[in-house]
This record gives structure tokens, C-alpha cells and sequence, in this order.
């Protein structure tokens, strides 16, 4: 019997004691193998204690391992802010490191305040965000977050954003191919800021593709590029959450790469700096940096922006995607995972979806695929299933579909390594939870 745990995160229930973890793989103190199918929350994405990046750290923590940003500049916070600049869009040359993705988003939308009020727009404060959407655990970043359980309690503490609905095409039987399907959900945006007052509205947060929340949504035709150019008409602000897509795992290094669109300021983590350290980024354009410089400097701070031992991580984590051509391997790689899903689809008529770009990849639960009734609430399928897979030896991450209270997604988002074989694994694992699942909730499989 294990001993009583002084730790608590947000629910009673124990796990197993990790000892160690190698590639895509993660074993016990007892022994067993788990396959790590979501990279942990979408994290590790070039797996578990890789050598290069554990020697990079190495030499780092021989030199130094934190120097104060206020006293001191460092080689491996100037050379990552060099490298991220180098894979951003021309103009976004200005670089401001944190820990994590709810603080990275925090310091962009203050940024984006502190720049509105710089240049005499003061009467911008509102961040229009979407429903269901997931930016952070912050007050600031919660705000954003369209997740009922996880920000209704905390309603009388911040300030509620407005919000527009994402674009989730398949729930309402609608082309994600048409390009009247992207302008449809666009103008919702347009709608929203004028009905809040366009002069009020500071910026617009979007996932390029969908993270968790949402489950690996990918936009329909021509909405990213539609957005782009409503925040243009209006002078608001596009900021691209790129805390889930972006490090490489959709197959280029920022998810929004795949639509064309430049944003003004991106948030950045997670795969960023693949688990080997605490990493995230604010990247911003130069045009919105500089007039805050100028008037006094960003009001804004963290204790550990650009750590010098994170920064030396997160180099050797780029590094390693850029050599070992792990973007290209999650490209093919997730095309052949999201052909294995689908092909899951004719076994068992209870999946309604398969959805998502290279390997940040998702599959929803339904009652009928006709009408995207969601399976009953009572059944818990989105822990029931993700308990049984574990016990299968795979880990996959799952959420609430409709509103975080019904509905059930799994996003399957193994580290850009996986092989061929490792593929075969997790549909192998996946396929005996699916029935075992199946068979607990007294769910008929598809017929002939």
C-alpha cells in the first residue's frame, strides 16, 4: 500500500510511480510499459531523455543555472531568441521568455494592452476569444478560456471576455472543405466586435488547430485567412495560441504555417520546450514592441524568463526537430496514425470524428453519427475510456466536448519519433480499450 501522499493536484485519485522514461515509452516502479500517446499533455515532443539535450544541459548547468534577467543577459536566451525569431514570421523579431503557456499568454495580452494604451488606444481592453476554448489556468489567461467547470467558479474574480463559438463544421453537418463554411464562422468575429464596439476590442485569441478544448480542430477552408483580415479592418489584434500546435508537431513549426497567416503576436510552449525544462515564449511583432520600449518598457516580468538552463533546453530541443527531420517524420507519421483512426470508424459506430494536422490527432465519441448526439453523460466515457487504455499500457488525454459538461474527445499526439511499428502499438492498445469499453457500456459495434 502506498504511503499517504503530502502531494495534491485535483482529485484523490493515485497513479502509478514513474522510474523512468525513454523514446515514446514510460515505466513503473513495478515494471510495467506504457506507451506515452499524448506526449503527456501534448509536451514531449521529441520524447522522453533524449541524450543530446540532457548533454546540452549538462554543459549549461557547469556554467551557470539562472541568471536574473534584470542583471544580467545570457548566451542561451540571446541564441534561442535569435532561433525563434529565425522561425517566425518576417517582422516578429522580438522574443520574451516564460515558463509555461498560461503565462506566455498572460504576457501577451498584456502586451497588446500595454501597446493600445502606448499609441493613445486606451479604449481597447476587450480579448474576444472562442467557446469552447483553453488558454491558460491564470486568472488573466482563464478569462480567455471557454471551459464552464474550469473558469465558472472563478467568474467574480476576473473579467469575462466575449466569446464567439469555434468553428466545429462536423457538429452541425456543415463542409469543412467550402470556403462558405470558413466565412460563416468568421463572421461571428466581425459580429462580436461590432456589437462590443469595434473601438473597444483590444485583440482577437485563436489555436490555429485546436488543442485540447476542442480537440485537435483544424479550421475550415479560408477561416484563418478571413479572421486575419476582419482583425485588419478593425485595428484588433491577432494573437495565435500556439502553446499546443505550435514546436513542430503538426508537421511545420507553427501550426498556423499550414494556412498562410501571420498573426501579431504568438504564445508559444509546451512542445517548445518538450518537457526538458519549464519553457515558453511570447513572440510579438516589432511594430508593437517598440512604441512600449520606447515609452518606458513592458510592465511585465517573470523570476525565471529566459532561464539560462531552460533556454539551453530549449535550443537542443530545436535542434533535435530540425536534424532529426521530426517535423517531417510527424507529417507522415500522423497521416498514417489519422488513416488508422479513421479506419477504427468502421469497427465501432460510436466514433463520430477523426480530426486533427500531423500529430496533434483527435477522435470524439457520439451516440449517432447522424445527428452528433453526444454518448450520455452518465457512461463518463471520457475517463472510462482513457482508465482503460491505460490499463492497455497507453496514455492518451481526454476532455469534455460540449461546454466541458457532455461529449467526449481523445486526443492521441504521441512524440514526433514514433515509428511505423509504434503506431501499430497504440491502434493495437486503442482498439482492446475501445472494445472493452464498448462492452461495458453496452455499445453495438458497427454492423455489416
Amino acid at each position: 500500500m502506498k504511503p499517504e501522499s503530502h502531494l495534491f493536484y485535483q482529485t484523490r485519485s493515485r497513479r502509478p510511480v514513474l522510474a523512468e522514461a525513454r523514446g515514446v515509452y514510460m515505466w513503473d516502479v513495478d515494471g510495467k510499459r506504457y506507451l506515452d500517446g499524448s506526449s503527456g499533455a501534448m509536451v514531449s515532443n521529441i520524447g522522453h531523455s533524449n541524450p543530446r539535450v540532457l548533454d546540452a544541459m549538462r554543459r549549461q548547468m557547469e556554467k551557470s543555472t539562472f541568471g536574473y534577467r534584470l542583471h544580467f543577459e545570457t548566451e542561451p536566451s540571446e541564441r534561442l531568441a535569435a532561433k525563434v525569431a529565425s522561425l517566425s514570421p518576417a517582422g516578429m523579431e522580438k522574443v520574451f521568455f516564460v515558463s509555461g503557456g498560461s503565462e506566455a499568454v498572460e504576457s501577451a495580452i498584456k502586451l497588446a494592452r500595454q501597446y493600445a494604451v502606448t499609441v493613445g488606444q486606451g479604449s481597447r481592453w476587450k480579448v474576444i476569444s472562442r467557446d469552447p476554448s483553453y488558454h491558460g489556468s491564470t486568472l488573466g489567461a482563464l478569462a480567455l478560456t471557454g471551459y464552464a467547470p474550469l473558469s465558472d467558479p472563478f467568474l467574480p474574480m476576473m473579467q469575462p471576455m466575449p466569446k464567439i463559438p469555434a468553428p466545429r463544421a462536423y457538429l452541425e453537418g456543415l463542409d469543412i472543405n467550402n470556403p462558405a463554411t470558413g466565412a460563416h464562422y468568421a463572421a461571428m468575429l466581425e459580429n462580436k466586435i461590432l456589437e462590443e464596439g469595434a473601438d473597444s476590442v483590444l485583440a482577437f485569441i485563436v489555436e490555429p488547430i485546436g488543442g485540447a478544448s476542442t480537440g485537435a480542430l483544424v479550421p475550415p477552408a479560408g477561416y484563418m485567412q478571413a479572421v486575419r483580415e476582419i482583425c485588419d479592418r478593425y485595428g484588433v489584434l491577432l494573437i495565435h495560441d500556439e502553446v499546443m500546435s505550435g514546436g513542430g508537431r503538426t508537421g511545420k513549426f507553427m501550426g498556423a504555417e499550414h494556412f498562410g497567416v501571420e498573426p501579431d503576436i504568438i504564445a508559444i510552449s509546451k512542445g517548445f520546450g518538450a518537457g526538458y525544462a519549464p519553457l515558453g515564449a511570447m513572440i510579438a511583432h516589432d511594430r508593437l514592441v517598440d512604441p512600449v520600449l520606447d515609452a518606458g518598457g513592458f510592465l511585465h516580468g517573470h523570476t525565471y524568463a529566459g532561464n539560462p538552463l531552460a533556454c539551453a533546453a530549449g535550443l537542443a530541443v530545436i535542434e533535435e526537430i530540425e536534424t532529426g527531420g521530426l517535423m517531417q517524420n510527424a507529417g507522415r507519421m500522423g497521416g498514417l496514425l489519422k488513416a488508422r483512426l479513421e479506419n477504427l470508424m468502421q469497427r465501432f459506430s460510436f466514433i463520430g470524428d477523426v480530426r486533427g494536422e500531423g500529430l496533434l490527432l483527435a477522435f470524439e465519441l457520439v451516440a449517432d453519427r447522424q445527428t452528433m448526439q453526444p454518448l450520455p453523460k452518465a457512461l463518463n466515457a471520457y475517463n472510462e475510456l482513457v482508465e482503460l487504455a491505460y490499463a492497455e499500457g497507453l496514455i492518451i488525454y481526454s476532455r469534455r466536448t460540449r461546454g466541458g459538461l457532455e461529449g467526449d474527445h481523445f486526443l492521441v499526439c504521441p512524440p514526433m519519433i514514433i515509428s511505423e511499428g509504434q503506431v501499430d502499438e497504440i491502434i493495437d492498445m486503442l482498439t482492446s480499450a475501445l472494445d472493452k469499453f464498448a462492452a461495458r457500456a453496452g455499445l453495438a459495434l458497427e454492423t455489416a
